[in-house]
């Protein structure tokens, strides 16, 4: 009896096997990681934008006005419009890092394990978890650095605290106050701090009650008013504050984003390569990002001070 045509394609039944052929190839390795829901940078959420670097640095201009220095005047009819010369920023210049960690995958330990799977998934995460905690405490003490305007807390941020909405609303109030035209749209702090905020009975009872997206639903506050709700482990941050930021207009992350050959690269330009060392039985696996936060508009962002500790 003639077979079906076309033929199948080939496939791969030993689960060692498709391992092997999973970490000699970029394709594989980075459909693999993008299956991976955890691998997210906190950095991205905080600088937003985009640089591209040349030459393994990037300029870019800081503190740039957002008005022109003379003020509008009125205009006789027939008349020429008054000229005026727009204002740049401070030219500065930040050079690339390429931060990054090598494991090694022995095949005894593929072997031994009953899902090989998961060994290679643990592996990564690892690797990965590593590395983006890195280019984080990176990034959260850029911003710290440039950052220099607060407000005072109205009260330490316990248990007891109404204040906690109140006191991100005057952090933004300063930002826009400074009429250059920022507009908060972010909010940073520790787990701890976030942990005091989803469970604060002054935020919850101005939230819906009956509807799927309350926190004692899906456990999770990603808005409150209009800001986004970002945090991170209190080791990841410069200081234990709170920050409100126009996300917009803060910053970016400069990445160098030229794929070199054999790397499996992700969106979040978290970049892992493979390779085989027939001599130890072995892979090694390492992961990087070449990158360098910016911070371009220091005065998009304000810090709450005096919230309290965040120990537990």
């Amino acid at each position: 009896m003639p077979g079906a045509y076309p033929p199948a394609n080939p496939t791969l039944a030993n689960e060692l096997l498709t391992i092997h052929r999973l970490l000699k190839t970029p394709t594989y390795l980075r459909r693999r990681l993008r299956g991976i829901p955890d691998l997210r940078f906190v950095a991205d959420k905080i600088l937003v934008g985009r640089y591209r670097s040349s030459g393994g640095a990037v300029m870019f201009e800081q503190g740039e006005p957002i008005m022109n220095p003379r003020p509008v005047k009125a205009v006789s009819p027939g008349a020429e419009y008054p000229r005026d010369v727009t204002p740049e920023g401070v030219a500065a210049l930040a050079a690339v890092s390429k931060w990054g960690q090598a494991v090694s995958l022995t095949d005894e330990k593929l072997k031994r394990s009953v899902y090989m799977g998961e060994e290679l998934n643990r592996a990564l995460i690892k690797t990965a978890n590593t590395v983006i905690n890195k280019v984080d405490k990176l990034t959260t003490a850029t911003v710290g650095a440039a950052v220099t305007q607060k407000v005072d807390a109205a009260a330490a941020w316990t248990a007891a605290s109404p204040m906690l909405y109140r006191d991100v609303e005057r952090a933004a109030a300063k930002i826009v106050d400074r009429n250059e035209g920022f507009n908060p749209d972010s909010v940073l702090m520790s787990t701890a701090k976030y942990a005091l905020m989803i469970s604060d009975p002054a935020i919850a009872t101005l939230r819906r009650r009956e509807t799927s997206d309350n926190p004692i639903y899906g456990g999770d506050i990603e808005r409150i008013g209009k800001y986004k709700v970002h945090y991170t482990s209190l080791s990841n941050l410069p200081a234990d504050h709170v920050w409100v930021y126009d996300s917009t207009q803060l910053g970016g992350m400069a990445d160098e984003t030229e794929v070199d050959p054999g790397y499996a690269t992700m969106d979040n330009g978290l970049q892992y390569q493979t390779k085989r060392i027939a001599e130890r039985d072995a892979w090694d696996i390492w992961a990087r990002r070449i990158t360098v936060p910016i911070v371009r508009e220091p005065f998009a962002a304000c810090y709450i001070d005096g919230t309290g500790s965040s120990a537990l």
